[in-house]
């Protein structure tokens, strides 16, 4: 019998195990009956289905694309364990199957915070979950895409592989962004940058320490962690004078950065009243600060996270910034199920008040400032050196040798992952087609309709009100978190009415809607690549494209002798490429007029939704890639030595001797 057919059979017979066990406990022991209906078969076939899509048979010949983030092609599109920064990891279980990714931004995924945005296709969390009526366990197998769905169907090379668990943990793959210099981004540096700008006269100035009382520090304190966030602290101004008030609102935002203060007189007496810049008081009133004109406008940091999507990330510093999300700029979007590290960018926003939020987030940490008179910008990074753990791989040395050996010298086919085109039934490239069939009615349907498959308890509400109402305020109010994906559209129909759904749709932060039609393109992609390779296999032919500079150029036969197949790009569709002169390019237009599309007329009504195309290489031939064969007795331990642990002084990972679990370490980038 297959492996997985085993670890299927396995996993049935724990469904049946369990279930007779959760009948006979039930029977015995007096328990409320709404617990005794989330302790059911399908919340047990859940956790078994998240373990089955961890197990990955990793064969070089297959596109071996979890390296695929060496390319920097268009703007991100979609994109567990909880684990809090300074704590030690806990056990996680396997998540989905892990797919692979093919460039630096490709997906915006699913927050399971209440902070955090959340999107559509978000992953399901089964905490909290009550008893639905619907699918078994056979039916949530089929609600994911598979490879074939988004084109996906051909391996690099036909040697025999090796299998094993890909992302067993979240901590066995982690990303260090490689910037535009070249350079290995790392967070080595939590301290703030001292300021260039100096304050006259300060030589002659009471201390900040003397300012404030020790009670008052206390209360300060407890306010800046968060412990009263939407409380005050009033410090009565005794001596009243302007340059004591001066003195006590630079006291407070200088010991306590994250407190904003105001001035206000009650009975006769003036108060310097602190409150947090989280609070709906800081929310309801926020202020400008000030900004020295020596100091660049933007404050560059390193961001360091654990099991966040990156515009997850954002989404949870903008709320406790008082910001909107696009005040942030990065170079591409980096996985959820991972430990990252990239760079990022924020406008007037100073360095102070980002230090303070370590003190108070989880699974993020930010660092290494600077400020700069410029933005970061998609696609700008060189590209992203990996650390990739395999567990419990199975198959002789010779067969992880032969796969290594050939992704390091033949690479992998630089597919699109299957993270890019969602996480449930409907996958993002159909919302991206109906955007670019200006079919908005469809876009709104896609979005909001419901759909089967695990999902968070307030979306499935959200989605069946808005199917039995089509009425976007009562569907918003079940809700918690407005700022997630369908909570913007939802605002946005509120707002302009379901006769203006392009301005309701474009409530959505930018980058989360072009992410549509990215999808979109992204599986025109991978469908010609895997038809170009089918009919020409691996090596250069006359009618392929070459870039020379920025401009793509046509093989002739004779030319094509001159070039290898890692030489050779394919066109994403848009009005500024051309395409092989060969069948395939013939095929991007079929395909195009088959979804209703006109390849010769890709500008659309709204100029955001105008694809220029792009041009990407068809396989990838990372560098610098090393990997070890380690063993292990402890599959609970992390076995790479964090940014984060190396900044806290924590030891390196140890692998002690016992029964050994076979596990791989690949480095590349």
């Amino acid at each position: 019998m297959h492996v997985r057919e085993r670890l299927l059979l396995c996993s049935l017979r724990c469904v049946l195990n369990v279930t007779r066990g959760i009948n006979k406990f039930g029977s015995s022991l007096p328990l409320p009956e709404q617990v005794l209906n989330k302790l059911n078969v399908k919340r047990v076939c859940q956790l078994h289905l998240r373990f089955l899509h961890t197990i990955v048979f990793i064969q070089s010949r297959q596109r071996f694309a979890l390296m695929s983030d060496l390319e920097s092609p268009p703007p991100p599109a979609l994109a567990g364990e909880k684990r809090t920064c300074p704590e030690d990891e806990e056990q996680d279980l396997p998540l989905k199957k892990q797919k692979t990714e093919a460039d630096h931004g490709n997906r915006a995924a699913p927050s399971q915070d209440e902070e955090t945005s959340c999107l559509p296709e978000e992953e399901a969390a089964c905490e909290g979950e009550e008893e639905e009526d619907g699918d078994t366990f056979a039916d949530m197998m089929k609600h994911g895409l598979t490879e074939t769905d988004v084109g996906i169907l051909k391996y690099v090379s036909d040697h025999e592989g090796f299998s094993g668990i890909l992302k067993e943990r979240y901590s066995d793959f982690v990303v260090h962004e490689i910037n535009k210099q070249g350079k290995t981004v790392h967070l080595d540096d939590v301290s703030v940058p001292a300021d260039t700008e100096e304050v006259q006269g300060e030589e002659h100035q009471p201390k900040d320490d003397d300012v404030l009382t020790e009670e008052q520090k206390k209360q300060l304190g407890d306010l800046q962690l968060y412990k009263n966030k939407e409380g005050t602290v009033s410090i009565q101004v005794v001596d009243d004078t302007k340059e004591k008030r001066t003195l006590i609102h630079k006291a407070i935002k200088t010991q306590f950065p994250g407190l904003e203060t105001k001035t206000e007189e009650k009975d006769g007496c003036r108060f310097i009243v602190a409150y947090h810049v989280a609070g709906k008081k800081a929310l309801a009133a926020p202020r400008k600060h000030f900004w020295p004109k020596n100091r660049g406008s933007f404050c560059h940091f390193v961001l360091y996270k654990e099991n966040k999507d990156t515009m997850d990330a954002i989404n949870v510093l903008s709320k406790f910034l008082r910001l909107r999300p696009n005040m942030f700029s990065y170079m591409g979007t980096k996985d959820k199920r991972a430990i990252t590290v990239q760079e990022i960018a924020v406008l007037r926003i100073t360095a102070d008040r980002l230090a303070h939020l370590n003190k108070c987030l989880l699974n993020l940490k930010v660092g290494n400032f600077s400020y700069k008179n410029h933005p970061l910008k998609l696609g700008e990074l060189q590209g992203n050196h990996f650390t990739v753990i395999i567990r419990n791989i199975s198959g002789t040395g010779e067969q992880v040798h032969q796969a290594m050996t050939s992704l390091k010298q033949t690479g992998f086919i630089n597919y699109y992952g299957m993270q890019r085109f969602g996480t449930t039934a409907v996958p993002t490239q159909h919302v991206g087609r109906a955007i670019l069939r200006n079919n908005w009615n469809q876009v709104v349907d896609l979005i909001l309709k419901p759909r089967p498959g695990a999902e968070k308890e307030y979306l499935v509400h959200c989605r069946e009100e808005w199917a039995k109402t089509q009425d976007p305020e009562a569907a918003l109010k079940k809700l918690p978190n407005k700022r997630c994906l369908e909570g913007q559209l939802l605002r946005g129909l509120s707002m302009y009415g379901k006769k203006n759904i392009v301005t309701a749709f474009g409530l959505i932060p930018r980058n989360n809607r072009l992410m549509y039609i990215h999808s979109y393109q992204s599986f025109v992609w991978n469908t010609m690549v895997s038809r170009r390779i089918q009919a020409f296999g691996l090596k250069a032919v006359a009618g392929d494209l070459v870039l020379r500079g920025t401009t793509a150029h046509v093989l002739s036969a004779e030319e094509a002798e001159q070039h290898s197949i890692h030489d050779i790009v394919m066109p994403l569709p848009g009005f500024d490429v051309i395409y092989p002169s060969h069948h395939i390019g013939d095929g991007y237009r079929e395909l195009l007029s088959a979804d209703g599309l006109d390849i010769d007329n890709m500008r659309h009504k709204v100029r955001d939704y105008s694809l220029a195309g792009a041009y990407r290489r068809i396989i990838i031939r990372p560098t610098d890639v090393s990997w070890d064969v380690i063993q292990y007795d402890d599959p609970r331990i992390s076995l790479v030595h964090t940014d984060f642990e190396k900044l806290e002084n924590k030891p390196a990972p140890v692998f002690n001797t016992g029964t050994f679990i076979l596990g791989l370490i690949l480095l590349n980038r």
